[in-house]
């Protein structure tokens, strides 16, 4: 049984910082990749950022987060961070994070949240003006 449980989000004023985390448990993830998603009510979910569980250690960021978020992990703490920096109110949403299982073993994390095969439940981030 794969367990993906996010934590961390909150209310913020804009221009503030949070951290997300991403507790994975139940499995070996060797061979996956951990991405963060987010969806706003009435939107599509979106793309923010994903990384290899293990091995190659390349980040990869979606366009409206780059430069202001930054994805890490933490074998130690089996778990994967988000910190958000300088945060806006459009990034106020519902926050997730996912597993995929890449099968080309020097393949990138997807973009794509159709390709991940377990969520975990979300954490609501509101940022205020």
């Amino acid at each position: 049984q794969v367990q993906l449980v996010e934590s961390g989000g909150g209310l913020v004023q804009a221009g503030g910082s949070l951290r997300l985390s991403c507790a994975v448990s139940g499995r070996p993830f060797s061979g996956y990749g951990i991405g963060w998603f987010r969806q706003a009510p009435g939107k599509e979910r979106e793309f923010l950022a994903a990384i290899r569980w293990s091995g190659d250690s390349s980040t990869y960021y979606g366009d409206s987060v780059k430069g202001r978020f930054a994805i890490s992990r933490d074998y130690a703490k089996n778990a994967v961070y988000l910190q958000m920096n300088s945060l806006k109110p459009e990034d106020t949403a519902v926050y997730y994070c996912a597993a995929e299982y890449i099968i080309n073993p020097g393949g990138r994390p997807s973009a794509g949240h159709h390709e991940y095969d377990y969520w975990g439940q979300g954490t609501q981030v509101t940022v205020s003006s």
